[in-house]
């Protein structure tokens, strides 16, 4: 794509990056065949070559962006789908996070989404303030039915009432004493997901430590920083990763680390962004990159140990794989060989390269798209008669949970596999006995 933007714009490194970006596109189009919106909603500005074109004439002009063209990249899902289609290699995801920064610098938003956007900013990433919410979300919800009546925020703040759920509890935690140390790795704690599914990194740890790795916690780790990032909140994104970058760095310079491990895919994919992210930040670049390096999805770290299951579970699973896993970190087919060792029967499921819905606040943000994309998923993947779904990603459990199969996180059942408690959700359902 051939592009014309000012000497001057160019000394902004942000700007340099994305106009590398836009040249790199050959309007094939290729991109538009797996891009979920434009398969809802048939519109070239829905697609990821669309945005690109609105993005770069946002950018190239240093325009001010207008209610049309937010909207097109507001309903982008980030699920970076393009990017596994594209032949020409467009980093598609460093460009559309530019757009939103951008957009946040140089957009007013109506009221109504600027209220919903500070909320979901100032309480999601934040453990105290989230388990708080969700207390008041549960004894708000039957009010979901009503909300999605009211004009303005009212289909957004119905949407978030109906993800409300009771957070599954954590069994006991289990301290086993391995023989010999095979490792050391900090396990990525998270923000949401320890408050509403606490299982897994349970699960986890307890997994690992049968297998002689000792798992350590990173003090003053925070949020991955992913849930601000994609809402183009740039500067609390990087003050997330500056922060969790000074605590893994304390615990590689005192005792070393084999990896950081990382149980929810969507923060995996950001850690290993952060090199990226601080490339600019003399203080934090090298430190960022190292990082990076060391960031692994559990499956991804799990696949280098040797293991072996102590009981045979006969359950038939959907394996979800989540976007930011498959398109983010390309990690495709890991996850169903380790289900598979350990003696599950997995299933692919028909369109799974299409997101679920969730992406993040998507869910909350763009409840009417997400919901279309999420009954779309659940109906192929009862086309193929499982007993519960497996994913890497907790966001992508809460969405799919209500269709009526248990879902469960893949470490869990991998644990549960190895000798670990039955999957809480498993437990509900009344399998895995």
């Amino acid at each position: 794509m051939q592009t014309n933007f000012s000497q001057a714009a160019l000394l902004d490194p942000r700007m340099r990056d994305s106009e590398k970006i836009l040249r790199a596109c050959v309007h094939c189009g290729f991109c538009t065949a797996t891009c979920p919106t434009y398969m809802l909603l048939g519109d070239e500005r829905d697609s990821p070559r669309g945005r690109i074109y609105l993005i770069k004439d946002m950018l190239e002009g240093a325009k001010t962006p207008g209610p049309e063209v937010v909207a097109h990249v507001d309903r982008c899902l980030s699920c970076l789908s393009c990017m596994t289609t594209c032949p020409s290699g467009v980093h598609y995801m460093h460009l559309v996070d530019h757009a939103r920064a951008y957009i946040a610098q140089h957009y007013k938003r109506p009221w109504s989404d600027r209220l919903m956007r500070a909320a979901l900013a100032g309480i999601l990433p934040y453990r105290n303030r989230f388990r708080l919410a969700l207390r008041a979300g549960a004894l708000a919800r039957p009010l979901a039915s009503l909300l999605a009546r009211l004009p303005g925020p009212g289909a957004r703040l119905s949407a978030m009432l109906a993800l409300v759920r009771a957070p599954f509890p954590a069994p006991p935690e289990t301290h086993v004493v391995a023989t010999t140390r095979r490792g050391r790795v900090a396990l990525l704690e998270g923000c949401a997901q320890p408050e509403l599914q606490p299982s897994i990194n349970a699960a986890a740890r307890r997994l690992f430590a049968r297998l002689g790795v000792e798992t350590v916690a990173a003090p003053g780790e925070a949020c991955c920083g992913a849930l601000v990032h994609h809402m183009g909140r740039e500067q609390e994104a990087l003050a997330f990763a500056r922060r969790n970058v000074a605590a893994w760095t304390r615990l590689i310079e005192h005792g070393g680390l084999d990896a950081i491990v990382v149980t929810t895919s969507g923060c995996g994919a950001t850690l290993k962004d952060y090199g990226f992210m601080l490339r600019e930040d003399g203080a934090y670049a090298e430190k960022a990159a190292r990082v990076s390096a060391l960031a692994k999805d559990v499956s991804e770290y799990l696949a280098t140990l040797d293991w072996a299951p102590t009981r045979k579970p006969s359950l038939t699973l959907a394996y979800h794989a989540a976007c930011s896993l498959q398109h983010g970190q390309k990690i495709t087919d890991l996850p169903k060989e380790l289900l598979r060792k350990a003696g599950f029967v997995v299933r692919d499921i028909p369109e799974g390269h299409i997101c679920c819905g969730s992406a993040g606040t998507y869910n909350i943000l763009q409840p009417e798209l997400a919901g279309r994309l999420r009954d779309r998923k659940l109906r192929n993947i009862a086309r193929l008669k499982p007993q519960a779904i497996a994913a890497g990603n907790i966001g992508c459990l809460v969405q799919l949970s209500g269709g009526g199969l248990p879902a469960v996180h893949t470490i869990e059942l991998l644990d549960w596999a190895c000798g670990g408690p039955t999957p809480p959700a498993l437990t509900d359902a009344n399998l895995g006995a």
